[in-house]
């Protein structure tokens, strides 16, 4: 039987043991209890403490000894209940107050405002912050240029993207550099004549972020993304011009 969820209940391996140590035996005392779970006994003495604490075993004085016994399994799942209102509550009081608060202090443009990642994890990760950001108003969508070149290589480490994007209500405009390229519901796009040699390079404009994707040697991408609306803002003029006379 596989307890790996319990970790998120903030037990550890050891706790776990014990408690279920002490679901075999019944009323034990601290010496058993050890003995049963293969933990030595001081540790048993501070876990049993800490799952007490946690409502989890309970104990009574018998003579000079404490014997000690667990509760109910169905403790756990109220630990568990009790553990997601807790967060309910914490990623309102995130969304709502925290999260706005420190967007204040933040600088509004810093190096840390221009991130650099490598290979497809780096491709992945645009991809999905491109889903993430533009979900926020789907109707406006974001925009992209992208050569033929590197059409072949976005998508492998992503490849259901297409899919994720329409059934979120994404809308996108793509200027395609060189032929090719597939069309896809919410999807419009206008071709920019190029040939073959053309550079590979990938450019996605979701306000407040534009992401940029090239590949270095032997086709291995590089990713950069800059979080700025200024820029953004820039990038997004200009693709609308190059748009309307294409």
């Amino acid at each position: 039987m596989k307890l790996d969820s319990l970790h998120h209940l903030d037990l550890n391996d050891r706790q776990i043991r014990i408690y279920q140590a002490l679901l075999r035996l019944g009323p034990a005392s601290i010496r058993d209890v050890a003995a049963e779970s293969g933990v030595n006994r001081g540790s048993t003495y501070e876990s049993l403490k800490q799952l007490a604490t946690r409502g989890i075993v309970s104990y009574f004085p018998k003579g000079k000894r404490r014997v000690f016994q667990a509760e109910d399994p169905q403790r756990l799942l109220t630990l568990g209940e009790s553990k997601q209102q807790a967060l309910s509550v914490a990623m309102d009081h995130l969304r709502k107050d925290i999260v706005p608060a420190l967007q204040q202090t933040q600088n509004e443009f810093s190096l840390g405002n221009v991130r650099f990642y490598e290979g497809d994890d780096g491709v992945e990760l645009v991809l999905r912050d491109i889903l993430d950001s533009s979900a926020r108003n789907p109707a406006r969508g974001y925009a992209v240029i992208s050569t033929k070149t590197l059409r072949e290589h976005l998508y492998r480490p992503f490849p259901n993207f297409t899919r994720q994007r329409v059934s979120r209500g994404i809308n996108v405009r793509v200027i395609a550099v060189g032929e090719g390229g597939d069309e896809a519901d919410l999807a419009e796009r206008k071709w920019l004549p190029a040939s073959d040699a053309t550079d590979a390079s990938y450019i996605a404009i979701y306000p407040p972020k534009v992401a940029m994707i090239t590949l270095a040697n032997r086709n291995y991408p590089v990713v950069v993304i800059i979080d700025s609306a200024a820029i953004a803002s820039t990038q997004q003029i200009l693709f609308d011009t190059l748009w309307q006379f294409l």
